[in-house]
Order: structure tokens, then sequence, then C-alpha cells
């Protein structure tokens, strides 16, 4: 039996339809167009970036100082100091040093691929494909030409990553006034904005503060414990170029999943090309415990809750920034991704419809309604009181 379609009903899916599309289209177009903004005021974007990564960091010292009652200016002063000190530490005894060794670190990758190539060709495997074996040439040549630019990037500190000691001038500039006039800012964003925006803007701001603090904070604990551990390893089975591989497991922490996976895939290259297959299977195992620490020790213990994001999302998330702005764009894509579920989640919480108890008459309604579907003899009978047993009852219990 064939059924016709209404003329109705379709012309109202269509219009629905078209209209869903075009809104989503306008969506589209002006994500875009805020991307593009984006990119155009990247030279400012990436300087006050870095300056509220920063201040997450250094916040919870300036927090304290102005708790016992120093003055803004004060505390925001010496934590600037002293963070300046202390990345000036950091350049002297470890940047300087791991700059210098990044080409071995390139170089002692590259082999180790080669050595894999050439094993995988051999019994048992016999890999003798020649898109597999331009694969690895592809492979070979990629990491030859990029690692020790992308090691070195990752390592030399803020002035390199923000492209030049005039951006890192401003971020460290950002940071002083924002660990000065931070909590003042919600206040005057509340008061600058119109309506409801006074309320919503201040606090999608405040969780996404918050998000990003813990993010940042942890992440870097994290990370600091994987160097330590990993370092120790290495450097008891006297695998070469330890300071190295350490400061890239600290920087690699802040990628998550893909970050671990490079920076022991590189260990193990390394342990490989210089000690042999036993040490790297023994480094591989270290690389493997520690990182089952983290997950299931380290992490729930300092992150809490954590960001409430799947692992899937950020998987994605650290490849759609990887593609679209190289290292700068996976080490913000998590982060990214938080302050995007932060908004998603206090839109929801907004948009939902509140929850109505039912009224004690619907609620005696329903009941009356149920009892009378149900059809007579189902209730008690009259004169008996619920729970009394009827005389039927009483002669066989008796």
């Amino acid at each position: 039996m064939s059924v016709r379609l209404s003329s109705t009903r379709t012309r109202a899916a269509l219009g629905t339809s078209a209209r869903v599309s075009t809104e989503l289209l306008i969506v589209f177009v002006m994500a875009a167009v805020a991307l593009w903004l984006l990119g155009r005021m990247w030279p400012v974007v990436w300087p006050l970036v870095v300056g509220l990564l920063l201040t997450t960091l250094t916040w919870p010292l300036a927090r304290r100082l102005r708790g016992r009652g120093w003055p803004p200016a004060l505390a925001a002063s010496v934590v600037t100091v002293l963070f300046l000190l202390v990345a000036a530490g950091v350049v002297a005894l470890i940047a300087v040093p791991v700059a210098s060794q990044s080409g071995q670190l390139s170089a002692g990758v590259v082999q180790g691929i080669q050595q894999v190539r050439e094993w995988a060709a051999g019994p048992p495997l016999n890999i003798g494909d020649d898109q597999i074996t331009g694969a690895f040439d592809t492979g070979v040549e990629r990491v030859q030409d990029s690692a020790g630019s992308m090691v070195t990037a990752v390592v030399t500190g803020v002035g390199t990553v923000v492209n030049g000691v005039v951006t890192a001038v401003l971020a460290i500039f950002l940071m002083f006034f924002f660990l000065k006039d931070g909590p003042r800012f919600l206040p005057w964003l509340s008061r600058q904005l119109p309506g409801s925006l006074a309320l919503h803007v201040p606090a999608v701001a405040a969780r996404g503060w918050n998000t990003l603090g813990a993010f940042v904070r942890s992440q870097a604990f994290v990370g600091l414990i994987d160097a330590v551990f990993i370092g120790i390893g290495l450097w008891i089975l006297g695998v070469p170029l330890v300071l190295p591989l350490a400061v890239l497991t600290f920087v690699s922490a802040f990628v998550p999943i893909v970050g671990a996976l490079f920076a022991g895939l590189v260990a193990v290259l390394i342990a490989l090309v210089s000690n042999g297959l036993a040490d790297a299977l023994i480094v591989l195992a270290i690389i493997v415990v520690v990182q089952q620490l983290e997950g299931n020790v380290f992490q729930p213990m300092i992150q809490g809750r954590g960001l409430g994001l799947h692992a899937a999302v950020i998987l994605l998330a650290v490849t759609l920034g990887g593609s679209l702005a190289g290292i700068v764009g996976s080490l913000l894509a998590v982060p990214a991704a938080a302050l995007i579920a932060v908004v998603w989640n206090y839109l929801r919480e907004q948009l939902a419809e509140p929850e109505t108890e039912a009224e004690p008459e619907a609620e005696a309604e329903a009941e009356a309604e149920a009892e009378t579907e149900a059809g007579p003899g189902t209730g008690p009978k009259p004169g008996l009181e619920a729970g009394e047993p009827s005389t039927g009852a009483a002669a066989v219990v008796s």
C-alpha cells in the first residue's frame, strides 16, 4: 500500500531545513570572520594569551601576598621580578645547553627512524613495499628538516615562542598589570556592559579563568613530575641527552595525549641509537609506567575533576590546532577547547527549562484516573481497612 506525502508537511519540513541551514551558515560565516580578525590581530593577541598563561602560574603567589596586606602594585612587582629571575635562571642553566644539543637530538631521532626502517625491512617482517619505504623516507626528511627547529622552539623560552623580544616584553608587562588589577577587571566589565550581559559575561569570564588556571598549573606540575622521573630513568641507563629529553617531556605535557607520545617516541629512539634495543625497551617500559602513574594517580589528585573533556575531543582539538597553527596551535588547542566547553555549558544552563514539581492536586487526579482505569475489585473493599484480610483469608489462616 503506497503512502502519499503530505504537501503541507513537506513544505513545512523544507522551510524548517532552509531556515536552520541559513542560520548555521550565518554562524559559520561569523566564526570565519572572527578567526580572520584574530589572525589579523595576532601580534597583539599572542602577547595577551602568553600574559594570561603566565598570570595563571604566578597568581597564587600574588594572591597570597595580597592576602597578607601587601599593596597590589607591590605584590605584582615582587612576583614579576621573581618570575624574571627564575626565567633567567632557566635560560642560563637549561635552555642554552638544550639548544646547543638540539642538533644531536634531531640527528639521533633520524638515525633511530632509519634503524626501525631497516629492522622492518628484514626478517621476520620482510616489509619491502615501495610505498612503505617512501613513507619512511618522507618521515625521515620531515623530521630532519623540522625536528631541530621544533625542539629548539619549544625549549628556548618565551622569547623564541612569542617570536621576538618585543612580544616577550609585552607579555611580561601584561602579566604585571593582570596581577595588579586583575580582581578589578570583572567589576569594571560589569559596569561597561548593558542589560543581562553585565551578569552573563563576567560569570563566563570567571569560570573560564578558573578553568584556565587549573589546567596550566596542573599540567605544569604533572609535566615536572614526568620530566623528573623519566629523566632519572634515562640517567640511570646512561642514555645521552638526558637534559634535552627531560625538558622536551616537560614541555610536551602541555599537549595532552599527543605530547606524551611524541616525547616518549623521541626518548625511545635516542635510547635505541645509543644503547641498543634492550635499553630502548627499558626506556619504553619506564615511560609507560610513568604515564600510567600520571593518568591514574597524579592527574586525578592534582586536577580533580579535570577539564570535563573526553579524550577523543582532546585528540581532535590538538590535531586541529596543530594543522592550523603548528606548535603554537597544539599548545593552545586544549585550553581553547576547555574555554569553549565552559561557554557551552553556561549557555546550556541558561537555556535549560526550569524543572517544575507536580502539584499535589494534579498528583491526586492522576491517581484517581489510574484507579478508574484499573476497574473495580482492584482496590480495598468497602468496610475493610487497607491491609486487613478478608473473611475468606481469615478462614484459611485459621
